[in-house]
């Protein structure tokens, strides 16, 4: 499917301009953040019908992991790829095709008769979330220029990450419990038609530079790197942290990134060139954004499978138990693109990671079986903590990167963070499923996030600037 940009290789018409209090049109704004909330909605929406998913197809706990990771190992491994394809043919046409993957595979999702057919199926899914959310932070970038506006709208993309986040357990719960678990999928249909109307109608068609090499060597090392990370964790719950092929797998993925790196050191068009990396503030936000996602959806994970397996809460209760965290994650979005201005982005991304640093820290020293008020305050203070760095990590990444590479920086941002959610995802289960009980490998699973928590929390004030870099 073919969706047009403007004559020739040159943009469309420019974007009506910011004013000079940060805001502009608001149309270009709603059109990308449909298709960034329908990915976003697609991770939070899952965790609570993983459950009656593995009951309903027979699945097994590695089974429910890959329905989990599968979409996001795919997710992370094609973002580079998303990116080098919208710098290329233009973020807008990219963007569109994404929408279009994404809202078919999700129909196929929910007529799955088994969980190898919907482990595919979430593998294709993830595909087109990979093509829309490079494209997503690209476009803005492109319809907002002025830095006041770029962090009003990086804002406001954060928060929709806050609404899906916030909407994803309760309307999982309550579509779980009332028309079934297949309607988690088919909501994506009506907002993947309408982000498809809103883009093609109100966001500007974007440059294209079709002498922009993809570089298919690096790209096929970053997938391999994270398809075999992402696939000797989830496997290590099954197999063993000792199996050979667990084993296997983690040194074969330290061989794809250092094959990967090599090959942009060598590369005549490299994908991502090594002078953006060597920029402290695109590398130490990039790996920040990978640490809060591990700790983050980590946490989600083992929390949901804690409320349901062990506590017997159904699906919609344990949507309800979780809102605490996740909506925090809207109002800290919101909080943390107003204050940027006044503060810059450095205290607001280490504070908001020593907050939730503290807050799965809390978590694992609650003991075995807490009651679950104890765990409220934990819970709001990884979500709030994880949203109020968002804001200020995307405006470093993207504000470091020339404008001929936004679609590659975006890109390398969601890679980790996707990166990051995978790993938190595989790893929260194997310590499930390997510890002494259940209880002890979750309050493992979160003193390891609280400890990822505080590294990024070290990382930002290293390297973030107090004020958003221009390339």
């Amino acid at each position: 499917m073919a969706f047009a940009e403007s004559a020739g290789d040159e943009p469309g018409p420019p974007a009506e301009p910011a004013s000079e209090s940060g805001r502009g049109s608001l149309a270009p704004l709603l059109a990308v953040c449909a298709g960034y909330f329908m990915v976003i909605l697609d991770v939070t929406i899952i965790n609570v019908a993983v459950p009656v998913v593995g009951r309903e197809l027979s699945a097994s706990l590695t089974d429910i992991q890959w329905i989990t990771d599968g979409y996001t190992m795919v997710f992370a491994g094609f973002l580079m790829t998303g990116g080098a394809l919208g710098d290329r043919l233009g973020n807008r046409r990219v963007f569109c095709w994404g929408v279009v993957v994404f809202t078919v595979s999700s129909a196929v999702c929910a007529s799955a008769p088994s969980a190898p057919f919907l482990v595919t199926a979430r593998l294709v899914e993830g595909l087109g979330a990979a093509l829309i959310v490079p494209g997503s932070l690209a476009l803005l970038q492109q319809a907002y220029p002025a830095p006041a506006a770029r962090s009003w709208a990086f804002g406001l993309w954060g928060s929709m990450a806050g609404i899906a986040a916030s909407a994803g357990p309760l309307l999982g719960g309550l579509l779980v419990d009332t028309a079934g678990w297949r309607w988690v999928f088919l909501i994506n249909l009506p907002v993947g038609v309408a982000c498809l109307v809103l883009t093609l109608h109100d966001v500007t068609p974007s440059p294209r530079r079709a002498a922009r090499a993809l570089d298919w060597p690096a790209q096929c090392a970053v997938v391999a790197a994270v398809a075999l990370l992402t696939g000797a964790l989830n496997e290590a719950g099954r197999r063993g942290w000792s199996d050979p092929a667990v084993v296997a797998g983690m040194g074969l993925a330290a061989l794809a990134a250092a094959t990967f790196a090599v090959r942009e050191r060598l590369a005549r068009s490299p994908a991502l060139p090594l002078s953006l990396l060597r920029s402290r503030a695109m590398s130490g936000a990039a790996a920040i954004g990978l640490l809060f996602n591990f700790g983050f959806y980590g946490m989600v994970f083992t929390a949901s499978l804690e409320f349901q397996h062990q506590r017997g809460f159904s699906a919609l209760a344990t949507g309800a138990a979780l809102f605490p965290a996740v909506a925090m994650t809207m109002f800290a979005s919101v909080l943390s693109g107003r204050l940027t201005r006044r503060t810059g982005d450095r205290p607001l991304v280490a504070s908001g990671m020593l907050l939730a640093a503290l807050g799965l820290a809390g978590w694992a020293a609650a003991g075995a079986d807490p009651v679950y008020w104890l765990l409220v305050a934990p819970m709001m203070a990884a979500g709030f903590g994880t949203s109020f760095a968002l804001t200020g990590s995307t405006a470093t990444v993207m504000g470091a990167a020339p404008p001929a590479y936004s679609g590659a920086a975006s890109a390398l941002f969601n890679t980790t963070r996707q990166i990051g959610s995978a790993t938190g995802v595989a790893l929260g289960g194997s310590l499930l499923a390997t510890g002494a009980d259940y209880n002890a490998g979750l309050r493992i699973s979160m003193a390891i996030g609280a400890l990822a928590y505080l590294t990024a929390a070290v990382l930002a004030w290293l390297c973030v600037p107090e004020k958003a870099e221009e390339a």
